[in-house]
C-alpha cells in the first residue's frame, strides 16, 4: 500500500518597497490564506487586528485586501515568509516538513531603510534565523507570539509584544553593519 506525501504548499511574493523599516515573516501561509491568495486570510488570525493596533487604523481589518497591503506599506511595514515552500498537511507549523527556505538575506539587503525582522510565531524565528545565519546581527530580530488562532493566548496577552513594532518604526535608523 502506497502512501500519498502531503502536498507541496509555496508562500507568495514579498510585499515590501524601499521605505520598508520592519518586515513581518510568518511561517507558511496556511490553507485558508492560501485558497484566499492573501496573508493572514483566516478570519480568526489577530495579524490584521494586532497590526490595526501597530499602525493605530481600527479600520484596517475591514479594509479590501489590497488596502490593508498599502497601509501597511505606508506605515513602512512588510510582509514575507521564512519558507518558499514546503510539505504540510493542514496548516499547523508543527507539520511543516521538506522546507525550501525563503532567502530572507537577499531579500532584506534589497531594503535600505530596514532595520529590524520580525517574525510571527515560534517557528517562523527558527526556520528565520537558520536562513540568515551570520547575516542575521545585521538587523535587529523581534520574535513575536504567533497571530494564529492555534496559538491559544489571547490577543490581549499578545498585544505588548506586537507594540514594541511601533516604537521600532519611530526611532531614527542608524547605519546598517
Amino acid at each position: 500500500m502506497s502512501q500519498t506525501s502531503p502536498p507541496r504548499k509555496a508562500s507568495f511574493p514579498p510585499v515590501t518597497d524601499a521605505r520598508t523599516r520592519v518586515l513581518i515573516c510568518g511561517s507558511l501561509p496556511g490553507d485558508r490564506s492560501l485558497a484566499a491568495r492573501q496573508y493572514y486570510a483566516h478570519p480568526q488570525n489577530q495579524f490584521w487586528r494586532l497590526l490595526a493596533a501597530v499602525i493605530d487604523r481600527a479600520d484596517l481589518p475591514a479594509l479590501p485586501y489590497d488596502a490593508r497591503l498599502a497601509a501597511l506599506l505606508n506605515a513602512r511595514i512588510g510582509l514575507w515568509d521564512a519558507v518558499a515552500s514546503a510539505t504540510r498537511p493542514g496548516s499547523t507549523d508543527a507539520a511543516i516538513a521538506a522546507v525550501q527556505p525563503n532567502d530572507l538575506a537577499t531579500l532584506a539587503a534589497t531594503l535600505p531603510d530596514l532595520t529590524t525582522i520580525a517574525f510571527n510565531g515560534a517557528t517562523a524565528h527558527r526556520l528565520g534565523l537558520r536562513q540568515l545565519g551570520t547575516q542575521a546581527s545585521r538587523w535587529q530580530i523581534l520574535p513575536l507570539p504567533s497571530s494564529s488562532p492555534l496559538h491559544t493566548i489571547g490577543l490581549p496577552a499578545k498585544l505588548p509584544a506586537w507594540l514594541a513594532l511601533r516604537d521600532l518604526l519611530a526611532t531614527p535608523a542608524s547605519p546598517r553593519l
